[in-house]
Parts: C-alpha cells; sequence; structure tokens
C-alpha cells in the first residue's frame, strides 16, 4: 500500500489526449477506456488515433472492473519524497485485455503475486480535482 508522507504527492500526467479519461473518471467514479470504432481496439493509455488501424474514429466505453495482476514492482527508494517506501505499482490487466497501473490498497508488498485476482477501485481521497485508480484484492 502508498504511504503518503504529508507532502505533496504529484497528480498525475494530464494532457489533452488524456484530459477525458480523468475528466470521467472524476465525474462517473468508474473507469472509461477509447475504443476504436472502426476495428474494435481497445486503448490504453488514451490518443488521437488507434494504434491498429490508424482510425480517428475513437469511442469512449465503460471498462471492467476486475482483473489480475500481469506485473508489479516493490520500490524500496521513493521516486518522490511524497512516498513512503516501501510501496507497490501494480500492472494489472483487465478483463477487456487492457492493461493499467496503479497502487493496491489492501496489501502489503510481500502479499502481491502475478496473477493475483484484483478489481478497480476509485481513489477521491488524495486529491480534491483528480480521482485515482488503484486496486483491492478479489
Amino acid at each position: 500500500m502508498v504511504q503518503y508522507t504529508g507532502i505533496g504527492t504529484p497528480k498525475p500526467n494530464m494532457n489533452e489526449d488524456t484530459e477525458m479519461f480523468w475528466q470521467k473518471l472524476q465525474e462517473t467514479k468508474k473507469l472509461h477506456f477509447q475504443q476504436c470504432a472502426k476495428c474494435g481496439t481497445v486503448l490504453h493509455p488514451p490518443r488521437p488515433a488507434c494504434y491498429n488501424c490508424h482510425s480517428f474514429e475513437l469511442e469512449w466505453q465503460e471498462a471492467p472492473t476486475k482483473g489480475t495482476i500481469y506485473s508489479y514492482v516493490v520500490y524500496h527508494r521513493s521516486v518522490h519524497p511524497g512516498f513512503q517506501t516501501p510501496y507497490e505499482v501494480v500492472l494489472v490487466e483487465l478483463e477487456n485485455g487492457a492493461r493499467i497501473v496503479g497502487n493496491m490498497l489492501d496489501a502489503a508488498p510481500e502479499d502481491i503475486a502475478i496473477g493475483m485476482p484484483v478489481e478497480v477501485v476509485v481513489d477521491d481521497q488524495v486529491y480534491e480535482d483528480v480521482s485515482l485508480i488503484k486496486f483491492k484484492k478479489r
């Protein structure tokens, strides 16, 4: 679990390609991904065109909330003074095949394993204006 030190924690990088992702997460408290209207490819992170067929016809679709840990790393040296070590970052493969990065809410770093079933949690406790994606065991 990520522990915050009270020092300002960094906000996720946002730009014109990812703005709608963060806006939908904040407004609906649900995860949404782009999907190509032409070939059906699910896109994450958001981008202006489909990487599969190069179409600009992208739609936002609600994403599944269940997945499994595909990979993870445990940090023993903090990359930012706002995080206390050790903390983990997990790469989760959702049921639609898309992968997304986040932290675990209810697992110590030594309890995390590849293949562990998890589900999405929307965290509104870190910032007032930005919701974050995190995960819990299921």
